[in-house]
This record gives C-alpha cells, structure tokens and sequence, in this order.
C-alpha cells in the first residue's frame, strides 16, 4: 500500500488500530501503513476481525462458480475472558501450541468497548456483513454436539452447539436436496401423540392416519426417500490423532458436499486445517483444493490423504 513518506497509520485500517490496539512492544500493525500483520482471530476487536475474515471469503466468491454455494462453520466466544486470543506457550497443550493463531501473538489489551463477560455473538455479525457484500443465506444451521466437553462455569449454561452457514452466490444455484429418515417413534400410528392424532384425524393436516402410515412404511422399507432434511443436526465431534486441536467430524461437512457439489466438482477449503474436507471430498470422488499456512499442517493433511486417494469418476 503506498503512503507518504514518514505519515504513520495512513492505511485502510488506521481507524481499527486507533479504536483498540496497543502500542505495546510486538504491536501487530504495519508502522508504516497501519495495516494488520498479525495472525487472524487476534485483532483487538471484533468488527477487525469480522472485516478480515469476510474479506477472504470476498476472494472465496471471486472464485466460486455462479451457481456454486459456501458454507462457513463458526463458533461464538465471550469477551474479556482470553477464549480463542492467544495464550502463553507453558499454557497450552501439544495439539494447541502446534497452532500458530494460539501462540506467539498473545493479545495482552483488550477493546473495553463491550461489557466484559458478554456472549460476542461473532457468527451473526459475520453473516450480516457477508449479507452486505452480496453473498445470500439461504440456512442457519445448529451443530448439536451429543458429546460437548463439559464446562465449569457455573453462571450460565453449558453451550453445545456452533453455527453452520450455507450461503449461495446467486439466486440459482446447485443443490441435491438431502432426506433424513422419520424418528422410528413417528412412524407407528400407535406412537403418536395424542395431539397429532387429533389433527390427523380432524383434517387440519393434509393427510390423514392412513396414508400416513403407508408413507411411513414406504419410508421404513427405503421405498421413499423420507422427509427433507432439518436445520439441526446431531453430530458427536471425532477424536483427531494428529497434532491440531481444532477439527470438526467428517459428517459435519458430509452433507455439505453432497448437497452442494456436484459430481466432478470442486471443493474449495481456504482453512483445511487437519485435512478432513480434502478426505471427505475424496470419498464423494469430488475434487479439492486446500489453502493452508501452516508448514506442518501439510504435511499432517498429505499424510492423512495419502490413504484414501481413490479414482475420481
């Protein structure tokens, strides 16, 4: 970025660093244009951080095709307690020291601009600037983890679930619509609740017990597809071998290849992490191109990959 000569903070986020960040020693904004250089999820506050992760899905959209489609998995935090902002080497373990955003770069200030102890609500703040640059949500959906890790606080409840959203580039896009099987419990008329029998039976349904019943039974011998999948999605997080602290289960992005890939498509994954969109894109005989900064997290994803590479169709 060019700048006059001796003008300091002159660059585009010159308002970010005057509103939060520290003059401290290790100061992660360019001296010279004022740009951020450190590592993403460490900004001093929220909107720099929103603004830095909605700019990479900008290239992200650049590239997509037309009627492609993005889904983004992201977590909330709560502010002024040091989750997700960097700790000091002795205080973390292997897995999380192996993560450069958790070390190095520990945020010592933070913005006091919001109250200390406050749900960030970070995922609704990104999906509303991704709305203001153009990108369409067509779903919110709620990752139920069966097996959350257990929290000690004890002035709020334990939170067990994260925020998958699916966004589409344009109006028309591709998508194979996904079916999950009825609970069994619904499928026999001698289960149902009393209230639905009611209705069933009173005709403020459009069907009635019968026809539900060979519906259901149609379901059950895999005659019919079932019911068009829900926006929850009960998934149990996998245990990782490998050295990253920060990996989601293959069924989570599962469906989100099937329903939004097609056959010979592209999976684009500009976090890859520890690899298992590459290895579930590869299962489906879909393509894949992972973006990672990390030296050894390559290595982790080229040796995880290796196993499973199979004939493209």
């Amino acid at each position: 970025m060019k700048h006059k000569s001796g003008e300091t903070n002159s660059g585009k986020e010159g308002w970010f660093k005057d509103k939060g960040a520290s003059d401290d020693k290790g100061n992660a904004f360019c001296l010279k244009c004022g740009a951020w250089k450190g590592s993403l999820g460490l900004e001093p506050n929220m909107e720099l951080y929103i603004k830095h992760l909605c700019d990479i899905f900008d290239e992200c959209k650049r590239v997509l095709r037309e009627d492609g489609t993005c889904w983004v998995n992201l977590g909330d935090t709560y502010w002024g307690g040091g989750n997700n902002r960097g700790s000091s080497p002795e205080n973390l373990s292997t897995k999380q020291f192996s993560n450069r955003g958790a070390r190095g770069q520990v945020q010592n200030k933070w913005d006091n601009s919001y109250p200390s102890k406050s749900l960030c609500l970070i995922p609704f703040r990104f999906a509303i600037e991704m709305v203001n640059r153009g990108w369409t949500i067509r779903n919110t959906v709620i990752w139920q983890k069966l097996n959350a890790m257990p929290s000690s606080v004890k002035d709020r409840f334990t939170v067990d679930f994260e925020y998958l959203f699916f966004l589409t580039k344009n109006k028309k896009y591709y998508f194979e619509q996904q079916f999950e099987n009825l609970a069994e419990n619904t499928l026999k008329r001698t289960k149902y609740s009393n209230s639905l029998q009611n209705k069933m039976a009173s005709k403020q349904y459009s069907i009635n017990l019968e026809s539900y019943d060979k519906y259901a039974d149609k379901v059950q011998k895999g005659i019919l597809n079932g019911r068009n999948k829900r926006c929850v999605w009960t998934i149990p997080t996998k245990p990782f071998s490998g050295s990253h602290f920060a990996v989601y289960p293959p069924e989570l992005i599962r469906t989100c290849i099937q329903a939004g890939c097609p056959k010979n498509g592209i999976v684009l994954d500009p976090f890859a992490g520890s690899g298992t969109t590459g290895e579930e894109a590869v299962r489906q005989g879909k393509n894949y191109i992972l973006i990672e900064l990390n030296p050894e997290y390559i290595k982790l994803i080229k040796k995880r990959l290796e196993g499973i590479q199979v004939k493209l169709l």
